[in-house]
Order: C-alpha cells, then sequence, then structure tokens
C-alpha cells in the first residue's frame, strides 16, 4: 500500500482533519478541487436539516506549496459550523440506544458511561473527511484520464432504467437529477417516495451505481488476498455506513446463469484483445482487465428515525421508543460522491503501486508504457517449459 489515509473528529465537534499520505509531488491541488466535492455531498433530495447549516469547506494546514503536492503528507481540516452551539453546554444523556446503528454495540465495546461517544463518532458526518480525501485522489486519477463517477439506480424499490444510456452520458445526466439519477421518470418517482416517506417519519435505502472510466489493465493482483481490487473494493464500500451490500457487475444475475454465459468472450480487432460484455464489471482475478469498472453499492435505510421504535433505556431498564436525533429521509442521492471518493482512494493506490514515482511526472511516462491488452505487448513465446525441477 503506497497511499493510506486517517480521519479524526466527531459530528458536533470543532472540525473533521484528515491525513493523506504517500501522494507524489507535482499535483495540481487546491481548495477549489475538494470543495467541489464537499459540496456534491451535501446535495440530495430528502437531506436532513443540518444539511442547512453546514457549508463545508477545507483548509490544506501542510503538503502543498505553490498550488502542488509536495510529497510530504497532505493535511486536511474541514470545521464542524454546528460546533458552536454545543461548546461549553452541558448535553442531556442519551440512554436509549436506536436499533440498526452503533449505539449499543459502541457502549458494549467500550464501555461508555453514555452513548454519545459512540454516535458522535459512527456519524455519517465523518465521510465529508473521505470526500475531501476522495477529491485529491481523483485529481491524481484525472492526471491519467482516469474518471471516478457514480448515480442512483434504485430508490424505496423504484429501479431506474438505464440500459439504453451510455455510462459517460449517465455521470451528465446524474448531476442534473435532484436524487442522482440519469432516468428522469425514475427520477420524478423517487422524489414522490421519499416525499411520502417524509411525511411518515421514516426512510428510505437504495442502490447506487459506482464506475471507473479509463483504466488500464494489470491494476492490482492475484498473488494475495488483500491485494485483489475485488476485496480492497468490497471492504472499502462496505465502510461507508449504512451499506450492506456490494456487486462487482451484474454478480447476483451472473449467479443465476451458467458458465458459458456469465463470461466476457475474448476476441481479436486487429492487433487488440476485446470484449463483447462486460459481465465481470472490468475486474478479473483480481485485477483490472481494461474494461469499466462497475461497482453497486445497497444502502439500507438509516437507523434513525422520526417515528420512534422499540427499544430499552440502558440506564433505568425499561422498555422505552427510540429519542430522534436529526438526520437524512433518504441519504441515498448524498452518498453518491461519498462511495466515488473511496473508490478513488482504492484506485490511486493500486496506480501508485503499479507505476512507482516519487513525482506526476515520474508516474506519467511509466503510464504510457504500460502494457496493454494488445497481442503485441504479450511476451507468450509458446514454448515447452520446466517450472518445478529437481532441486540439487
Amino acid at each position: 500500500m503506497r497511499l493510506r489515509y486517517l480521519t479524526a473528529g466527531e459530528s458536533h465537534g470543532p472540525a473533521l482533519t484528515a491525513i493523506l499520505e504517500g501522494l507524489p509531488a507535482g499535483l495540481p491541488l487546491t481548495v477549489d478541487v475538494i470543495n467541489k466535492e464537499l459540496t456534491r455531498r451535501q446535495k440530495g433530495y430528502g437531506s436532513g436539516a443540518r444539511m442547512k447549516i453546514e457549508k463545508d469547506a477545507v483548509k490544506i494546514l501542510g503538503g502543498v506549496m505553490e498550488g502542488k503536492t509536495t510529497g510530504a503528507p497532505l493535511a486536511l481540516l474541514i470545521e464542524n459550523r454546528d460546533h458552536e452551539k454545543w461548546q461549553d453546554k452541558p448535553i442531556a444523556a442519551f440512554t436509549t440506544p436506536r436499533p440498526g446503528h452503533a449505539d449499543l454495540t459502541g457502549v458494549i465495546k467500550y464501555g461508555y458511561s453514555d452513548i454519545r461517544p459512540t454516535l458522535e463518532r459512527a456519524s455519517a458526518r465523518e465521510t465529508a473527511a473521505r470526500v475531501a480525501v476522495g477529491a485529491v485522489c481523483k485529481q491524481l486519477l484525472s492526471q491519467f484520464d482516469v474518471v471516478v463517477g457514480g448515480w442512483v439506480i434504485s430508490i424505496g424499490g423504484i429501479e431506474a432504467q438505464l440500459d439504453d444510456i451510455p455510462l459517460e452520458e449517465r455521470l451528465e445526466m446524474a448531476e442534473k437529477s435532484p436524487v442522482r439519477c440519469p432516468d428522469e421518470r425514475a427520477s420524478e418517482r423517487m422524489m414522490n417516495r421519499i416525499e411520502q416517506i417524509m411525511k411518515e417519519g421514516d426512510t428510505l435505502g437504495g442502490i447506487i451505481e459506482v464506475v471507473a472510466l479509463g483504466l488500464p489493465a494489470g491494476l492490482g493482483s492475484y498473488v494475495h488476498w488483500d491485494r485483489r481490487l475485488d476485496a480492497r473494493m468490497g471492504a472499502v464500500l462496505l465502510s461507508v455506513p449504512a451499506v450492506k451490500g456490494v456487486e462487482i457487475g451484474p454478480a447476483f444475475e451472473n449467479a443465476h446463469l451458467s458458465g458459458t454465459n456469465a463470461h466476457d468472450s475474448i476476441r481479436l480487432n486487429g492487433d487488440e484483445l476485446v470484449r463483447t460484455s462486460n459481465r465481470a464489471g472490468g475486474l478479473e482475478g483480481g485485477i483490472t482487465n481494461g474494461q469499466p469498472l462497475i461497482l453497486r453499492a445497497a444502502m439500507k435505510p438509516i437507523a434513525t428515525t422520526l417515528t420512534p421504535q422499540e427499544t430499552v433505556d440502558l440506564q433505568t431498564g425499561e422498555e422505552v421508543l427510540t429519542q430522534y436525533e436529526r438526520s437524512d429521509f433518504c441519504p441515498v442521492p448524498r452518498a453518491v460522491p461519498i462511495l466515488e471518493a473511496v473508490v478513488a482512494y482504492v484506485l490511486s493506490d493500486s496506480l501508485l503501486e503499479k507505476l512507482g514515482g516519487d513525482s506526476i511526472d515520474e508516474m506519467i511516462s511509466r503510464f504510457d508504457n504500460l502494457r496493454r491488452p494488445r497481442l503485441g505487448h504479450m511476451d507468450i513465446d509458446g514454448k515447452e517449459h520446466i517450472y518445478w525441477g529437481t532441486q540439487e
């Protein structure tokens, strides 16, 4: 792993921070690049009241000079504007864990005397720091014409019909939709469904699709389990709050097919090795194969509901109803840039692993010389080999 980051901070604390280590020198980077993604994270139909309070903006505290990365760790800070309402003020006890949240498990694990420390860190507010890191990673990938984007394909059981829309067009159309869905008809129905659930005091989940376009073949590896991109993508997507399922390509559909119908035939177009389908979702053996990377993540309805749920007061031992903490009614549209961010991080790390180099210039020269899926780039000699000879 060449690239790594840590985030710190609580939902209502002074700020969120992140340190990203391993960036090459010479990457153009300004706060505008990061703030654009932070703004995207705050937009989405079904957002809660906090999005009217926070106007996220990043401060770069280290690792950038004269608008370019230096190769040193990048330090980022995002202030919480809501913090002033909490600073130096007594906070009422929070003793009723919400089903589906980290409330109860956090208290059991860490032995807190109040639930508040759990929900402050487990809150999806932390993802603002990850979006900031992901924005930097997107900027790195863009130097190699790699684009990471996403859209909503389902909310509350309403499915988008996208088969006739090219991937590139879906990205543009999604950003024009309040629910980030490229299908206009489905988008309207999704908004109506969200309005209904808001009146009911409940929440909705959905499915998000994330793609990476322009990836070279050969990122990742099959030689160790933790270097397989399948595993790494699954891990980072599942690390996002409320994500409970991940699919690479049409994986669950493939599970119902025969082997000859579930894979992508290899054909020749001149000297180039091509595919007529992408049922593998761009990954074979944990390695990119040069096709678009296609990932899907299923988000459950979030645990914080306006309508109370049954729980137990951990102080009194009585069965009671949950207390409402401000949250989204449907976080799915806002989660799109979050999932893009974590995918961009893994791809950036994989690209750095593949290319090496301490500067962008070094990486670009090596990128241009990568082996491509062409016959002329293969070294297959057709000879007999003795792979396990007798040892002397």
